[in-house]
């Protein structure tokens, strides 16, 4: 079974177009894009400081998801971060995982042959 690994990319919707040439420049065969809603330690503020008691409001975001061979991941990471970064809160945040298996239902290739 060969190493396969899904990166989850959650984003500022302003930021996709940028990633997804990043992505294809970097030869990532397919994508999956949601538009979702999400906060992280800003709680949806574009403040720096946020008062403990401020409700936590939910901010338009965009979460890509790519499945590659693990041995990618290092690689596109680094490329993912360099495209998103700006320094101020709100980047996104991105999610490795391990899978276990995929499989592509039309031939029932599985694991790198899926992707």
């Amino acid at each position: 079974m060969s190493a396969v690994s899904r990166i989850d990319i959650i984003t500022g919707m302003e930021k996709f177009d940028g990633l997804r040439r990043t992505l294809s420049r970097a030869h990532v065969r397919g994508m999956t894009v949601m538009q979702v809603l999400g906060c992280g330690v800003e709680k949806g503020t574009k403040e720096y400081e946020v008062d403990e008691n401020y409700e936590m409001e939910l901010l338009p975001k965009t979460m890509v998801s790519v499945v590659v061979e693990t041995s990618r991941v290092y690689e596109l990471v680094d490329l993912i971060e360099k495209e998103l970064y700006t320094g101020h809160i709100g980047d996104g945040k991105i999610f490795v995982s391990d899978l276990t298996q995929v499989v592509r239902v039309r031939t029932g290739d599985e694991d790198t042959d899926a992707i």
